[in-house]
């Protein structure tokens, strides 16, 4: 059987508040530590009009939250090199021409080559987006050639602060990131087994416990090096939770939500009864780290559509505020650039919850604007408390963060000089509005006809992922490293097919989905997963999901 994709535009849920992430409080509280210090020193020298600049360095804090310290290293550094050369090439160009349009048809391209180095790189949240803002503000503020340098060099000052910022949890917990993506793969494993694997949702619960299990191991495998007792309590604890996803029906989920809490905390990491004939490198570890990556044309192929919606979205949104004689144009084409998801339904939810928060925003810098007015340092303080507060609340939906974002970049146009606050609400309600239109517009005009290509693709890879995991079964005493690394490929595949499938379902104008073949290709490829469990011996040996041995500190 196969689908049409049908064209909806949900409503329902777009605005459902959703829980806290877990670590809610640390972009926020870095973002203020990057931002308030540079802002503070500009605000006691009397040069405000220069903080520009040194936020587009200073908000790269906002990245890598989630990542090990080894890996967030690498990309905070490609953050902060991306945010510092997208401002050169906007200060670059505003200073070589003044025609509106050429700056428009600038900013449209970065934020359609912003849009796809995040999306290839999964570079997370915030994305694209804060990268746009700045590059997209800096092309209409007034420069000169010769202060292209001393701006840039502000930025990149900053930047090294912010990286500075975001590496300095480490010191403290230098295992952090990982014990939270195991603590996030237990607790989806308990709530699959909670369900015994027949209940209602047992579907949609096995393939989220099926991603975190996933994202769990590739925290651990980015975390680099060779395996240390703590990595190796880790990857004990996420064979449990592979157990779980294996045999639900046999799992307690008590034990699971146990070592989760417990990993969460500053304690002692649990440490479970290793599994049955453990070869020594659990799970083809070292094997799947020396696996090449795919060439950079291959991983950007699949995001030339959504590069070209950016591109095209943008820019009309821009000329379209133009024409209406607005004097900021950059926000229209910024509110584009920040609609564009997965596919066309995502990015309709987007939209709304964009319009929605916006709207909010306003008023909220209509209340806080005479607060700003009446001294620097006052501004100051209010920008880093709404910077606090949206990333404090962006998790929960986009359109509660958007509420305090818009009235921080309404607040940051003050730092140059005071404004006509009447004047920026009605340009931003106006540049919002075209925005959101001009660029939803774009997204449904520029079809994505490559997303049942990928899906097939993905069907593809996770049908040979499966047929390699079941051959390795099918010998009579297969290597266990290698088997623990087909099921891990085979994990890997199946997690990147449902995905992909949710992408191409939510996309429109484009052929029949073999909807069946998905969902026949998922319930062998998690047979087979729960086959390789069971032949790795990583049943525990007391068969006891709740017994510890012993703790490995932090």
């Amino acid at each position: 059987m196969s689908s049409a994709t049908p064209h909806r535009l949900p409503l329902a849920g777009v605005l459902r508040l959703g829980r806290p992430s877990d670590i809610w409080f640390k972009p926020a509280l870095s973002v203020v530590a990057a931002v308030a210090p540079p802002n503070l020193i500009l605000l006691a020298l009397g040069r405000l009009d220069l903080a520009m600049y040194t936020m587009a360095g200073s908000l790269c804090a906002l990245y890598g939250h989630n990542r090990p310290y080894a890996a967030r290293a690498r990309t905070l550094a490609r953050v902060v090199l991306g945010m510092v050369g997208g401002l050169a090439l906007s200060l670059l160009a505003a200073s070589l021409t003044s025609d509106a349009v050429v700056l428009v048809t600038v900013g449209a391209l970065m934020a359609a080559v912003q849009k796809t180095a995040c999306d290839a790189t999964r570079v997370g949240p915030p994305g694209n987006v804060v990268l746009t803002f700045i590059s997209s503000a800096s092309l209409f503020a007034p420069q000169t050639l010769g202060q292209v340098p001393g701006h840039v060099g502000l930025a990149l000052a900053a930047g090294s602060w912010a990286w500075l910022v975001g590496m300095a949890p480490g010191l403290i917990r230098p295992n952090g990131p990982e014990r939270r993506a195991t603590a996030q793969a237990l607790d989806a494993a308990a709530v699959y087994a909670g369900t015994h694997g027949t209940e209602g949702g047992h579907a949609r619960a096995r393939a989220a416990s099926a991603a975190a299990v996933h994202a769990a191991w590739q925290s651990l495998l980015a975390g680099g090096g060779r395996p240390d007792p703590t990595r190796r309590a880790l990857e004990q604890l996420l064979v449990r939770a592979e157990v779980a996803l294996a045999a639900p029906a046999d799992t307690d989920p008590a034990p699971l939500r146990a070592w989760a809490r417990a990993l969460r905390g500053t304690g002692p990491i649990p440490r479970v009864a290793p599994p049955r004939d453990d070869a020594g490198e659990l799970l083809g570890v070292d094997a799947e780290l020396a696996v090449p990556r795919r060439p950079l044309r291959q991983r950007l192929a699949p995001f030339a559509p959504l590069a070209a919606r950016t591109a095209i979205g943008c820019a009309l949104a821009g000329y379209a505020s133009l024409a209406l004689g607005v004097g900021r144009p950059y926000w229209a084409l910024v509110t584009a650039a920040s609609l564009y998801q997965a596919n066309v339904a995502l990015t309709w939810s987007r939209g709304v919850q964009r319009v929605v928060g916006n709207l909010l925003g306003v008023l909220l810098f209509a209340a806080l604007v005479p607060l700003a007015h009446l001294h620097p340092a006052v501004l100051v303080v209010c920008c880093a408390a709404l910077n606090f507060g949206a990333e404090a609340l962006i998790g929960r939906n986009y359109w509660l963060g958007s509420v305090c974002v818009t009235p921080m970049a309404l607040l940051v146009t003050e730092f140059a000089h005071t404004q006509d606050p009447a004047r920026l609400i009605t340009e931003r309600l106006a540049d919002t509005v075209v925005g959101a239109l001009v660029g939803f517009v774009a997204a449904v005009a520029v079809t994505n006809r490559r997303a049942g290509d990928r899906l097939e693709q993905a069907l593809a890879t996770a049908e040979r992922a499966r047929e390699t995991a079941a051959g390795l079964l099918a010998e009579p005493s297969p290597a266990l490293p290698a088997l623990g690394s087909a099921r891990r490929r085979l994990a890997a595949a199946l997690v990147d097919l449902r995905a992909t499938a949710d992408a191409a379902w939510g996309e429109w104008w484009q052929r029949a989905l073999p909807e069946e073949r998905v969902v026949l290709t998922e319930q062998a490829g998690h047979r087979t997963l729960a086959a390789t469990v069971r032949r790795q011996g990583l049943v525990p040996q007391d068969h006891d999901p709740g017994r510890t041995t012993e703790d490995i500190r932090p």
